[in-house]
């Protein structure tokens, strides 16, 4: 990417996010009543792109700007960087398992890129993250604005380390990435959508991540329709750890219901 194409993606993004952030002042405090009976806090930002229009809802906007460690949200980026840098052909390049037996097991194989990210394979992504090294996965994290584009710490980094985002700002990458905006090819941008589906129906196509860590949880996505798509960030606090993480799935699948986002059970 030439300097000229960086500086205008750069802008891009500026520009959508402060679209969102002032769009995003439509509070929709009624929601939290999808939040008070999972029992979890947390924050949702929606964007409903569906008709043409653009309607940003979003339920405790405060915590909606408060930048978390992505976890396994990372993952989708993450498959980006390696794709471009050449370490990834493709999904169905195969990715020798180690050796090393983890808690679980469907880690203890060898892996492509669908199984990684349907898996959450975290082992694959530390691989990556060794090959391309803190200085490269800083630059691109930089070109793609992506959070607070911090690849220190404790490894791995966007579970234990620096790294963090927003909401608003998953919701600001995710839109890119839906229209192939992203300064990567337009295959490698398609492919990565290719393998975060989750479901799908007759007129409609949920693709997304879950990602944990440890304190916090994220589930962020979209859901395409034939009227347009509609962008969900949602992130948790897990005190009560394994037994939270439903609670993700389950607020923003009744959210996205609520305003007809989703088809009824």
């Amino acid at each position: 990417m030439n300097r000229r194409s960086l500086i205008l993606f750069s802008l891009s993004i500026v520009l959508a996010f402060r679209t969102l952030s002032a769009s995003a002042s439509q509070e929709r405090a009624d929601w939290s009543s999808f939040f008070t009976t999972a029992e979890a806090h947390g924050t949702i930002v929606v964007v409903d792109n569906r008709n043409g229009k653009e309607v940003a809802f979003v339920y405790d906007s405060e915590r909606a700007g408060r930048r978390y460690s992505p976890a396994s949200t990372f993952k989708i980026p993450h498959s980006l960087f390696a794709l471009d840098a050449g370490i990834l052909r493709d999904e169905f390049q195969v990715i020798p398992w180690d050796g090393i037996k983890r808690s679980i097991e469907a880690w203890n194989e060898d892996q492509n890129l669908r199984s990684a990210m349907r898996n959450s394979t975290v082992w694959v992504y530390e691989r990556f993250a060794r090959q391309l090294g803190d200085a490269r996965e800083t630059e691109y994290m930089r070109k793609i604005a992506y959070g607070n584009a911090v690849a220190g710490g404790g490894k791995p980094f966007w579970v234990e380390g620096d790294l963090a985002i927003s909401a608003n700002e998953q919701i600001s990458f995710l839109r890119h990435l839906y229209r192939n905006e992203l300064p990567f090819p337009v295959e490698h941008q398609r492919l990565i959508k290719d393998v975060m589906v989750n479901e799908a129906g007759r007129d409609w196509i949920l693709r997304a991540k879950t990602g944990w860590s440890g304190k916090v949880g994220w589930w962020v996505g979209w859901v395409e329709w034939p009227t347009g798509p509609v962008f969900f960030a949602l992130n948790i606090d897990t005190p009560n750890r394994l037994n939270d993480l439903s609670k993700r799935q389950e607020i923003t699948r009744n959210i996205l219901r609520s305003i007809t986002a989703l088809p009824p059970y």
